[in-house]
């Protein structure tokens, strides 16, 4: 895409966000809501007080509840430990993957399923 084409597309889509914007200005409920805001700001600084202790003065369990989250893309269980035996040469191979180099040129020689039958753990 050449650069004047970018710059007239992103131009087209700055003018439909700054219309959405102004829309979103003219909304009633929106500008209810800002005001309902401000004055509460306002009240917890008159007083002294956060928004974490108007919930916790309101709901004191909310802070014993654990947050509702996403799981975590690390909470996997880990990969065991597997060992595998060449019977001709003796030699002993341990992975969590099956990216090993050597299980691989094993594998290559011969085969899959045979490589397969020399694990032992």
């Amino acid at each position: 895409m050449s650069k004047l084409a970018e710059f007239r597309q992103l131009e087209k889509h700055l003018a439909e966000q700054l219309q959405a914007l102004e829309a979103l200005k003219d909304d009633a409920g929106l500008k209810k809501e800002i005001e309902f805001e401000t004055k509460l700001r306002a009240l917890l600084a008159e007083h002294g007080y956060s928004l974490k202790d108007v919930i916790n003065l309101l709901d004191p369990q909310a802070a014993r509840r654990a947050p509702v989250t996403e799981p975590k893309s690390g909470s996997r269980k880990p990969r065991q430990v597997k060992i595998y035996k060449n019977p001709h040469t003796g030699e002993m191979v341990e992975t969590k993957g099956g990216n090993h180099r050597t299980l691989k040129e094993w594998k290559a020689e011969h085969g899959a399923a045979t490589v397969e039958s020399w694990l032992t753990k």
